[in-house]
């Protein structure tokens, strides 16, 4: 594959001399996608990585800053989607929040007309991959009220050292190991236009079970967030795909107290809970124009982040032996 053509996160051509020589003082490996180095115990490729280090120096938080973060593949699009939808509430207060959550009469809702990951940035996988010191400022909202939004998948004591002591909350999404690697098998096929063959499934596979992957090891990025949960749950509220599909309209409201909007009673009777979860489930953002548009996020096609959201989808392609070891 041409430079050029390769996802931006996997790219070389843009890395600092200062970058590679701090490089050469750490850890490498590599695996089916790309050369990676590990970074306070979590594995970049090497772009990301000058990004993770651009976003710890540069970072400035706001108290009123919200981080989403999650492991690769775990209801990222869901958790974005679901945290604008919340916070757009007051700007749509005549019907809570919608009458028809895709009806005409509301298409400044910001997810009529973007992607989620465009609405809420990566800081190291987008702003901080395109510059050390990126313009934060069209993400800081006219009504201070409403706080800005970024996403992360860096583990929890990288993300804090970026963050100063900033009071900022803190939302972590994870999932089963197993679905979160079919959905990544998935992803990067579609991503680079190749089939989903057996023999790039078993690649990650065996990147998962060695811990050498894309912001592995998968169990320590979780349990960062798990013990940074139990240490500070007023700040850092960790949350799972599965409970999520299973009681939706229970984790809706536990994620609108942790963030200090909750729904009120009036809401909650006239329907709101409900509203939201259907404006952001699967089906109503895949059907959107905006979501099938071909329009982009760093190079990868909108379409490309909706697929199945299925629990216990592995089933379907995991082996007993796969699974045993995954276990």
């Amino acid at each position: 594959m041409d430079h050029n053509e390769l996802p931006v996160n996997l790219r070389e051509d843009k890395i600092s001399e200062e970058t590679k020589k701090l490089i050469t003082s750490l850890p490498t490996d590599k695996d089916s996608q790309g050369n990676l180095c590990k970074y306070q115990g979590c594995w970049y490729y090497y772009n990301t990585f000058q990004a993770v280090i651009s976003f710890q120096k540069h970072f400035q938080p706001q108290d009123t800053d919200i981080i989403l973060a999650s492991t690769p593949k775990s209801g990222t699009t869901w958790l974005k989607a679901l945290t604008v939808a919340l916070l757009e509430r007051s700007k749509h207060h005549d019907d809570h929040p919608l009458n028809h959550p895709l009806s005409k009469h509301h298409d400044d809702h910001p997810l009529l007309s973007d992607n989620p990951h465009a609405i809420v940035p990566f800081s190291e996988n987008n702003l901080y991959l395109k510059s050390s010191t990126p313009d934060l400022t069209k993400y800081s909202s006219s009504s201070s009220s409403s706080p800005r939004v970024f996403a992360t998948h860096m583990p929890l004591h990288t993300l804090k050292e970026g963050l100063r002591g900033s009071p900022c909350k803190i939302v972590f999404m994870c999932r089963n190991a197993k679905d979160a690697l079919i959905s990544m098998w998935y992803f990067i096929c579609k991503n680079q236009r190749v089939e989903a063959t057996r023999s790039i499934l078993e690649s990650l596979f065996e990147s998962l079970c060695r811990g050498v992957t894309f912001y592995g090891p998968f169990w320590d990025q979780v349990l960062s967030y798990w013990r940074g949960s139990l240490e500070d749950p007023s700040r850092v509220l960790f949350m799972k795909y599965e409970e999520m599909k299973e009681e939706p309209c229970v984790q809706l409201k536990r994620l609108a107290e942790f963030l200090g909007c909750p729904f009120t009673e009036e809401e909650e009777e006239s329907g709101a809970v409900e509203k939201i979860l259907e404006l952001c489930s699967l089906r109503s953002l895949s059907d959107l124009e905006a979501n099938k548009s071909g329009k982009t996020v760093n190079g990868v096609d909108h379409k490309f982040f909706f697929r199945k959201g299925e629990v216990g989808d592995w089933k379907n392609h995991l082996t007993p032996e796969m699974e045993r070891r995954i276990d």
